[in-house]
């Protein structure tokens, strides 16, 4: 049996109703124009997929390869002691502390307050005979307020998420950042390795050259030279000896570097040995790349991170058109000219409860800014990570195309050392015996000088190779399955342009 509803119940509820309707603001059909890329979809090229076949993913402690203790030792040093790893680590903390600030506003707000004040009244004739004339009262108030948003539209929630979406990115970026300084420390190592080379070879050309110097001036002597010979073969010392202080600095600045790096002052850097890398492992990509490894990046996860942070933003945004709703509460007690306890009296008492609404009813025009401009903040993230996604393809495509350059020109390099090794011998031996001038034994050693030097520059270049490949791959992993998962990086799946999300490793028709 049906029954009416009196007049005075449905008006107002009418009423409400109309006022919720009018107070949704309209989104003006603002959304997002990017979308996410199918990493599937690029062609990785010819380099990336005559991938070696011996090679392997590498491992999260990637520089042991190059069998050096010394430097493991300095990166589990700077590790440690790196001011730029302690500020991407304080960012991290800062992001979570932020993240928790959000995810309070989804549980209720509980405050209190209370004051307890004694007063002196003056004898006047303000308040004149009376019983509050020259005594002492107390004024006291305390409540206790209950505030608790009714989340209707999932506004608080997804502020949470973002939240936490960023301190994800942070962390991300805290870990590009030790990779960086890993690379970094690497690269200055090698470098240090290398200009160690080339001090042997410009300390041997200048021993040769003062050889060459005596057995010219034996031969002025023996009267089979000249004082030309003599002169000529004095002429490169001076630059030889340049070169050598030239290197020996920039073994100096290096070992700067390196100590800078594990935040130590340069003293620290002054014991650092004289390296002995000898790369123990091929050259060359994993037997599968897959777009699921490559994924691992941090560069990689922090850009998606982001996406997932930007679509939550829109779920915001969005519920900012709708009415907001709290349920409020409060409880507390107020006298004055009292005893001391006369305000927790239920006489003295009071209590006040109800929902209360917030309605955006003249407010489109800036909530439809704050949602396109929110919308475009979106795009700039798609857009970034599709950047991402392709310069990552890039640098690891440039690693093997330089690492069998490389390769190649190792060998030719060799060759040409033990040719001008012969032309050299060949020459002083000439020289030594009257057969031959001066001219050609200059020849000949700067042809050795050049082909040590182009071979000492190359070998430390393959090691350097060996690193930006490695970190091409986002440095290693102790498991590649230690990735993000596709279920925590989804982002909004209500946001319609993020509903078919490819991920790495993910095709759209997996």
């Amino acid at each position: 049996m049906l029954t009416r509803l009196p007049r005075k119940v449905v008006l107002p509820a009418l009423l409400a109703g109309l006022v919720i309707i009018a107070g949704c603001a309209s989104t003006g059909k603002i959304a997002p124009q990017d979308k996410i890329s199918d990493p599937a979809s690029l062609d990785i090229g010819s380099a990336i997929r005559d991938a070696n076949n011996d090679a392997h993913w590498p491992d999260a402690r990637w520089w042991q390869a190059y069998n050096d203790p010394k430097l493991n030792q300095w990166i589990d040093t700077a590790n440690q002691g790196s001011p730029s790893l302690a500020i991407a680590q304080a960012r991290v903390r800062e992001a979570l502390s932020s993240a928790g600030v959000a995810r309070s506003a989804l549980s209720p707000q509980i405050n209190g307050t209370m004051s307890i004040q004694h007063k002196h009244r003056p004898d006047n004739e303000f308040y004149g005979p009376g019983p509050l004339n020259n005594q002492n009262t107390w004024n006291n108030t305390g409540a206790i307020a209950l505030d608790y948003h009714l989340d209707l539209w999932g506004k608080d929630k997804n502020s949470a998420e973002r939240a936490l979406d960023v301190a994800h990115a942070t962390a991300a970026d805290a870990r590009a950042a030790q990779i960086e300084l890993d690379t970094n420390i690497v690269r200055t190592y090698i470098g240090m390795s290398r200009d160690y080379a080339l001090l042997d070879i410009a300390q041997s050309t200048f021993s040769q050259q003062q050889q060459i110097l005596a057995l010219a001036q034996r031969r002025l002597a023996g009267g089979i030279g000249t004082q030309l010979d003599v002169s000529q073969a004095e002429t490169p010392l001076p630059e030889y000896e340049r070169q050598i202080e030239s290197i020996q600095e920039s073994i100096a600045l290096e070992k700067n570097q390196l100590a800078a790096l594990a935040g130590k002052g340069p003293g620290s850097g002054e014991s650092i040995a004289r390296p002995a890398l000898a790369l123990d492992g091929p050259d060359g990509l994993p037997t599968a790349l897959r777009f699921e490894l490559v994924g691992h990046r941090p560069d990689i996860v922090a850009a998606r991170w982001t996406v997932a942070a930007q679509a939550r933003g829109i779920d915001v945004a969005k519920a900012n058109f709708y009415p907001d709703t709290d349920l409020m509460a409060s409880l507390g007690g107020y006298a004055a000219a009292g005893p001391l306890f006369q305000f927790l009296k239920s006489a003295s008492g009071s209590w006040t409860g109800g929902p209360a609404m917030s309605l955006p009813i003249f407010d489109g025009g800036r909530l439809r800014s704050e949602l396109g401009a929110q919308s475009a903040s979106f795009d700039v993230a798609v857009s970034q990570y599709n950047e991402t996604i392709v310069e990552a393809l890039k640098d690891i495509s440039d690693s093997v195309i330089t690492l069998r350059s490389l390769q190649s020109q190792d060998a030719d390099t060799q060759r040409s050392v033990a040719s001008a090794t012969r032309s050299y011998n060949l020459a002083k031996e000439g020289f030594r015996r009257g057969l031959t001038d001066y001219v050609n034994v200059l020849v000949a050693q700067t042809q050795l000088l050049q082909a040590r030097q182009g071979l000492a520059k190359i070998q430390a270049a393959r090691l350097e190779a060996h690193a930006s490949l490695t970190e091409a791959l986002g440095g290693g992993l102790d498991d590649p399955t230690n990735g993000p998962n596709d279920s925590t990086l989804a982002p909004s799946r209500h946001i319609s342009p993020l509903s078919n999300l490819p991920l790495p490793g993910k095709s759209k028709t997996d």
